[in-house]
């Protein structure tokens, strides 16, 4: 429905921001991280969003970056997750500590959230475990700081992040510094 809004910070009450886009203000619920970086009123900003629909209220959610609002979107496809639950378990990691947590099955990670139980947390793995090996437009991994390195350097040489994800890949484990791994990763993909 609205696909991302822009505009200047003109309230705060955790865990919302309003948006003046247009002199229209719109209420977007968002993590405590985003929150936090919300700064003061005045302040420009641009949130990636989801529309949720009930029947008896329109609510918005809002990510800065359109790949946490991808991962927000895969939790709320397991029954028994809503939104609310979904932002909560934003509210205790960013999108590399929840997709780590997912890949590595870590149960434990999820039963801190509030609203969701032991038995939910079993199914955001299960159900997720899956689909983040199927998913090719969404990095979900959890990246070593070399490989984010790696990730800069090949971005800087104009090649998308997917093709530089799928470098690291097919390389994992080849070359010992940044700059081996970048060559590595050049090289392999120059061969594509």
């Amino acid at each position: 429905m609205i696909g991302f809004l822009k505009g200047n910070v003109v309230a705060r009450d955790s865990p919302y921001i309003i948006l003046d886009v247009g002199g229209v203000g719109y209420r977007v619920t968002v993590p405590k991280s985003v929150f936090s970086k919300s700064g003061s009123n005045g302040q420009k900003f641009k949130l990636f969003t989801y529309t949720h629909v009930r029947d008896d209220a329109l609510e918005l959610f809002g990510f800065e970056e359109a790949e946490d609002l991808k991962l927000f979107k895969y939790l709320i496809s397991v029954s028994g997750i809503g939104p609310k639950t979904a932002m909560n378990i934003f509210g205790i990691g960013d999108r590399k500590s929840i997709a780590g947590a997912i890949i590595k099955g870590d149960v434990g990670y999820f039963t801190g959230v509030p609203r969701l139980g032991k038995k939910n947390a079993q199914k955001i793995i299960i159900e997720l475990k899956n689909k983040f090996g199927e998913s090719t437009d969404l990095d979900l991994s959890a990246n070593s700081e070399e490989d984010d390195e790696v990730i800069a350097g090949l971005l800087s040489f104009g090649f998308l992040k997917k093709e530089a994800l799928d470098s690291i890949r097919a390389l994992k484990g080849k070359g010992k510094t940044t700059e081996e791994k970048i060559r590595l990763a050049l090289k392999y993909l120059g061969k594509k």
